[in-house]
């Protein structure tokens, strides 16, 4: 024989569900809510990948030339500063921080054209932006006296030697075996799983090709750069001043640094026995 439920359970159990509807309808408005208050930030594009990974290329272009500015190019500051960098911000793009690099990682087919495109568009605005921020904050400074003016203690940012007539080919040839050895240290330390030993490798490979390629450029009063980017914050390329570019600025700090990054990739690739190059 069915019994009857009591009337007070039958009334918790209606309550619970209009409670339980309440909830879900509350839940629902938030949610719409909340999607059409941030919808700028729910946007595909600020929510891309490939926008984070030039954002962080940006960052460490700003910082990279910003250090090699600040340290007056000394390799032994370019490498603590490089490894530290390396930690901050490349985990987000993978750490290229030089358009010489990445031209290396699109024609040994580690990175498709597009994203090579806009982390090098990227790197160049990071390293011109510390010169611009760096160059204010040494506008700011007090007049120097004259005492100071007699020394050469005015404030200064660091700036590349001026090119050597008659013996830019063998700047040329510098910045190539330096950037030979770079290419080859970088490669390899891409394929290092822990993020410390790659950063360190990639840094360490810097100095060592800093202190070779710098060396060989000392020789005829130049300077080694390795980093068409920083090239242009410590105006070994000036922008400022179109027509100089054309043909040595350009060949030594440009085509140079670019090619022996690719050939120092190459390298690697053979002997590493992994010719078809990495994944983007």
């Amino acid at each position: 024989m069915a019994t009857k439920k009591p009337a007070s359970s039958a009334k918790k159990s209606t309550a619970k569900k209009t409670s339980s509807k309440t909830t879900k309808v509350t839940t629902v408005k938030a949610a719409s809510a909340s999607k059409s208050s941030g919808k700028l930030f729910d946007s595909k594009v600020l929510r891309s990948p490939l926008l984070a990974a030039g954002v962080g290329e940006f960052v460490g272009g700003f910082l990279l030339a910003a250090a090699v500015i600040a340290g007056q190019g000394q390799p032994i500051v370019v490498l603590f500063a490089l490894i530290g960098i390396l930690l901050a911000a490349g985990a987000i793009s993978g750490g290229h921080f030089n358009p010489a690099l990445t031209i290396a990682a699109w024609a040994t087919k580690r990175i498709k054209a597009n994203r090579a495109l806009i982390y090098i568009v990227a790197q160049v605005l990071g390293a011109a932006l510390a010169l611009v921020v760096l160059n204010y904050f040494v506008g700011a400074a007090p007049q120097p006296t004259a005492q100071q003016s007699l020394y050469q203690q005015t404030p200064q940012l660091f700036q590349a030697q001026e090119l050597p007539k008659n013996k830019e080919t063998v700047v040329f040839f510098a910045e190539l075996l330096g950037a030979t050895i770079f290419g080859f240290a970088v490669a390899a330390a891409w394929r290092l799983k822990e993020q410390l030993a790659s950063a360190f490798s990639y840094s360490v490979g810097l100095f060592v090709a800093l202190l070779v390629a710098g060396s060989a450029a000392a020789a005829v009063s130049a300077s080694t750069v390795l980093n068409p980017a920083v090239a242009v914050a410590i105006k070994a390329v000036d922008l400022g001043n179109v027509s100089t570019l054309w043909p040595w600025p350009i060949a030594i700090y440009v085509v140079a640094t670019s090619v022996g990054a690719i050939i120092g990739f190459v390298l690697n690739d053979i002997l590493s026995g992994q010719a078809d190059g990495g994944k983007d």
